[in-house]
């Protein structure tokens, strides 16, 4: 979680939304990206698909099978949607996201009948330095 947490104070830096993600396999990081939507601009770079975009890409496979997803934010319904298609064993997620997440709170992805696949789901690691970080970055812009 903390190389996550590095990812979302970078993007804070770069005037994105603070949000990083990393895929690990075997104790091995496989990929990391931040959210990247203005850089872009599109508005479906969150960081867990570009995560999930670089480590298929880097294993070669559209399935991650085996592997960990660490986001510092609840994923939305399309990224929780995503991480099923992927194949995602174990989800870590800091804090939790009752506007605009998509795993305890709103669509409750992996609750769904139609969800062919569930990850493991452990929430709230990191919650407090996650959830400060995004309180200081929307204040700063209101």
């Amino acid at each position: 979680m903390r190389q996550a947490l590095l990812l979302a104070e970078a993007a804070a830096q770069a005037g994105e939304v603070p949000i990083g993600a990393v895929v690990v396999r075997d104790g091995v990081v496989i990929a990391s990206a931040a959210n990247e939507t203005r850089a872009r601009p599109d508005p479906t770079a969150h960081a867990e698909m570009l995560a999930i975009r670089r480590a298929a890409e880097a294993l070669g496979q559209e399935r991650l099978t085996g592997c960990d997803l660490w986001v510092t934010l609840e994923p939305c319904a399309m990224c929780a949607g995503a991480i099923a298609h992927a194949r995602i064993a174990r989800l870590y997620y800091a804090a939790s996201d009752p506007k605009g997440g998509g795993v305890e709170h709103g669509a409750r992805v992996f609750d769904q009948p139609t969800c062919h696949h569930r990850p493991e789901i452990y929430a709230g690691l990191g919650e407090g330095e996650a959830a400060a970080l995004l309180r200081d970055f929307f204040a700063a812009r209101r």
